[in-house]
């Protein structure tokens, strides 16, 4: 029987790039099985060791990825460095029947040596692939070309605008990605209902090309964006439309609805005390007041924490600038959704 060829190699990924694929890939045409090893690197990143995780275990779904949460954190060349690094590998994590480790930096070496495994380095010149994950840390959209999208979309932080028609989402999300030079995704369903409504309604089945249509050109503005996207509305507020204008929801706007519940890093609600212009296309004030009403309760029923934004526009955009420039996508911000909610 043939001893099966086991490949290994192991980093921080911060983030997953390009440079690494190319050392994943290589090990696989390589190797029988390959097994990579995930540090966390708290010093270095503020993205989770599980979401860095899932890039690979979703990228390469035949690659075994352990994550190394106790892993040393200490990075250099010296004896007593490379020795912690192998005793983690070989007694922490018993890691043992290595046929090659796989890497592009120094430390392929002394790893190999003590693996009793070939040392196979790739591109160690960075000729292939001429980029580092320090320089994509800096700044990942231009370097956006070295990452895979399913990589890049976890490092923009998603925001929607919700609230009732007539609350200032639109012109919102428009300064605001004006202001921070990124992209932001207008509301489909105006655009959509302009064109295809009749009596000023769409059906259930209108509705859900909407919700369909929104996220899909969602997902393609989100890998244009500049550590921002800014969103008006989503599912939810298809949903709730749907809710309000036929007094259910298919099971299909149920689940758009309750996905995007998750999707956001930050929700804003724009409230209704600025003035109503009362155009064709729109309700009437009151029933305005009430739709507010109904999506503030959605909004409670999913335990969704938002920011509630009122007063002029002006001092709606100044509240979420201070938002933001208090927030850390993976980490809590600063301040609590309550402390932007209105004094009665």
């Amino acid at each position: 029987m043939m001893k099966l060829k086991r490949g290994l190699t192991l980093g921080k990924f911060a983030p997953f790039h390009k440079g690494h694929q190319l050392l994943i890939e290589t090990a696989i045409s390589e190797m029988d099985e390959v097994v990579v090893i995930i540090y966390d690197a708290p010093n270095e990143t503020e993205v989770p060791l599980t979401v860095r995780s899932d890039w690979i275990k979703t990228l390469y779904p035949e690659v075994k990825v352990i994550e190394a949460w106790d892993g040393p954190t200490e990075v250099g060349d010296t004896r007593e460095i490379q020795k912690k690094h192998e005793d983690y590998i070989l007694h922490t994590l018993d890691i043992s029947n290595v046929s090659a480790f796989y890497s592009s930096e120094f430390y392929g070496r002394h790893m190999s040596l003590a693996l009793c495994a070939k040392n196979r380095p790739v591109d160690p010149d960075r000729k292939q692939v001429n980029i580092s994950a320090s320089k994509i840390r800096e700044r990942p959209f231009k370097y956006r070309k070295y990452i895979d999208p399913y990589v890049y979309k976890d490092l923009i932080t998603n925001i929607v605008f919700l609230g009732a028609p007539c609350t200032g989402k639109t012109t919102i999300s428009k300064q605001m990605a004006e202001e921070y030079h990124t992209e932001w995704m207008p509301e489909y369903g105006r655009e959509y209902w302009e064109k295809n409504q009749k009596n000023r309604r769409l059906t259930i089945k209108q509705l859900e090309h909407i919700a369909i249509n929104h996220l899909e050109k969602e997902k393609k503005k989100i890998l244009k964006a500049d550590n921002y996207l800014f969103t008006d509305t989503n599912a939810m507020t298809t949903f709730m439309f749907s809710l309000y204008y036929h007094g259910k929801a298919s099971p299909l706007l149920h689940e758009l609805a309750s996905e995007a519940s998750s999707r956001y890093d930050l929700v804003f609600l724009c409230d209704v005390d600025i003035p109503y212009d009362d155009t064709w296309d729109r309700s009437g004030d009151v029933k305005r007041k009430t739709f507010q009403k109904q999506i503030i309760t959605d909004l409670n029923n999913r335990t969704l924490s938002y920011f509630l934004l009122y007063g002029n526009l002006e001092e709606r955009i100044e509240t979420v600038k201070t938002i933001l420039s208090n927030h850390k996508k993976y980490k809590t911000a600063s301040m609590h959704s309550n402390s932007f909610k209105r004094k009665e």
